[in-house]
């Protein structure tokens, strides 16, 4: 219920700052009309976007945590159906995708990843996320020959395509190595990220750098209407790959971007 309706303060500074940033007389009424509207849902406790998403949970269980009492994924489903219906906020998940397409009646279940990692505590964070950006986003194999270009190429193709689709101004997460399954959740992860973070790696943190430049100069424009402001940050996340292959996601995520956390233990 919370993430559904309090913005975190980076996206929120971020959103601010691109008003200095803006050169479109429309781009900067719009920025501060969502500006408006997120100051709005904090205040008030409402959804700060009607469509109040598909609940992505990411878990991190400490290998000497022990979970009573019941199955971890049994109890995060309740959370959500408990969040969900006493929170009235929309329901927005299917029971069977192609044949039935009959709602669940209180967004579950939630997609769930659980990294096992040292340490004895639960960490939950929560990030739902709406279909208008997750619709947008893509996921291509390329290959290792096609290099760092072809990884601009894709990026930039999959955000040009988007256009105003997914309610920019965007953050776009890119995963790159990995696998066909693996680098998609490292994009999806890599929308968690703080505006403003970058890379480890320098070389990575210069491509983000690039990238963002590259999508701004898109034009685009806060909700597709033109304007210096399409994306407010690019993250990348890389691990190794086969010799063969080089994979690159890109996660594509709208201003509202959401999510909360509890550590528990």
């Amino acid at each position: 219920m919370e993430a559904n309706s309090k913005l975190p303060e980076d996206v929120m500074e971020a959103l601010k700052k691109s008003l200095d940033v803006e050169e479109s007389e429309l781009g900067k009424s719009i920025l501060q009309e969502i500006i408006e509207n997120d100051n709005i849902a904090y205040c008030e406790g409402v959804p700060m976007c009607q469509d109040t998403g598909m609940a992505t949970v990411f878990v991190e269980l400490g290998q000497d945590a022990t979970i009573v009492g019941g199955s971890l994924t049994d109890a995060i489903n309740r959370g959500v159906s408990k969040g969900y219906r006493e929170g009235y906020l929309r329901k927005s998940v299917d029971r069977k995708p192609l044949f039935e397409r009959v709602n669940t009646g209180d967004n579950t279940p939630a997609i769930i990843h659980v990294d096992v990692v040292p340490g004895d505590k639960l960490r939950i964070v929560v990030a739902p996320k709406g279909a208008g950006s997750e619709n947008m986003c893509a996921l291509r194999m390329l290959k290792p020959a096609d290099g760092v270009d072809g990884v601009k190429r894709f990026i930039l193709d999959t955000v040009r395509n988007a256009g105003g689709n997914p309610c920019p101004p965007i953050i776009v997460g890119v995963g790159i190595g990995g696998n066909f399954e693996k680098v998609a959740l490292m994009a999806k992860k890599a929308l968690l990220r703080s505006i403003g973070s970058r890379n480890s790696d320098s070389r990575y943190a210069a491509l983000e750098e690039e990238l963002l430049k590259m999508i701004n100069d898109t034009g685009i424009g806060p909700q597709g209407l033109g304007g210096r402001v399409t994306a407010l940050d690019v993250h990348i996340e890389y691990m190794p790959t086969h010799i063969a292959s080089l994979p690159v996601a890109c996660a594509i995520q709208c201003h509202a971007a959401r999510h909360g956390e509890v550590i528990l233990g």
